[in-house]
């Protein structure tokens, strides 16, 4: 299989180059919340990949009991123990120590890996509503604001939801709009509360309600699990980076699909795992530099 590269869109956004003076302060402070025993290596993923994806500094806050095995799969992050529940994940008593931590970064992320309970819902409900920061949302956390009536009304800041099919049904549900194709569901979904959306599949669609485009990168052998993990992570990155909420979705979806073609070409899509995305955003990356 041969993949050509794809001819970037004049409106395609673009990171700013990198000045000789930088330092890693200049590229963000990255948070993310997730990971549960049994579920670590997907908050792994998303934090490797917001380190691929260029953020200066990143830091895992995950369940005290995982810590260890979530610091082992990379020495680049920091990560942050928090106390855990008896089923070992995040306990809600977290909320007063870890809302001025959150408060400091540059774009926080919440969900791989998370699990649930209800006491999550109201973890993540309270983040959602008080956080002022950009945040992305992904995975458990989706659910978590899907068991809540209009759950994904009053964000606190600029709200990046990235639900795959299943967990954008709920969502969809819970606001009143089952009548509604996806499509149109996410886009009035998105304008009434001022989010953007990112529906996953193929051709995956990005609206904030005003504007919609549709994704023209990847492949079937990204149906695999911990894809949307590295996907949180990239947009994680590029928001810390400075971009908008619509514009990292946009630039983030374009480059992770784009990694997924590089990969497939490399390891065929039978194969591919999630964790080979990481391997080829760099080339992913380098093409629109060269571009």
């Amino acid at each position: 299989m041969s993949v050509q590269p794809p001819v970037p869109g004049l409106s395609l956004p673009r990171l700013a180059p990198r000045l000789p003076s930088a330092h890693k302060g200049d590229y963000g402070r990255a948070l993310l919340i997730g990971g549960s025993r049994g579920m670590g290596g997907a908050i792994a993923l998303a934090g490797k990949a917001t380190l691929r994806g260029g953020a200066g500094l990143v830091t895992l806050a995950v369940p005290d009991v995982c810590l260890e095995t979530i610091a082992g799969f990379e020495p680049c992050y920091m990560t942050m123990p928090l106390h855990s529940d008896g089923e070992g994940r995040i306990a809600a008593t977290n909320l007063d120590q870890l809302v001025p931590l959150a408060g400091r970064a540059t774009c926080v992320a919440c969900g791989p890996g998370l699990g649930r309970s209800p006491e999550l819902v109201s973890f993540v409900d309270e983040l959602y509503q008080t956080l002022q920061n950009p945040m992305v949302v992904d995975a458990d956390a989706l659910n978590a604001l899907a068991a809540r009536r209009d759950g994904v009304a009053s964000p606190g800041g600029e709200r990046v939801l990235t639900p795959h099919l299943g967990e954008f049904r709920r969502l969809q549900e819970q606001a009143d709009l089952k009548s509604l194709t996806g499509e149109e569901a996410a886009e009035k979904l998105a304008l009434r509360h001022h989010i953007v959306l990112v529906l996953k599949g193929p051709q995956t669609l990005i609206t904030d309600g005003r504007r919609s485009v549709r994704n023209t990168t990847g492949n079937p052998g990204m149906a695999t699990a911990g894809s949307g993990d590295v996907l949180t992570g990239v947009i994680t990155a590029l928001i810390s980076q400075g971009l908008s909420g619509w514009d990292a979705a946009r630039l983030g979806v374009h480059v992770h699909g784009r990694a997924g073609d590089l990969a497939a070409q490399q390891l065929g899509q039978v194969s591919l795992i999630a964790s080979d995305l990481l391997d080829f955003l760099a080339p992913a990356f380098g093409e629109l530099e060269e571009s």
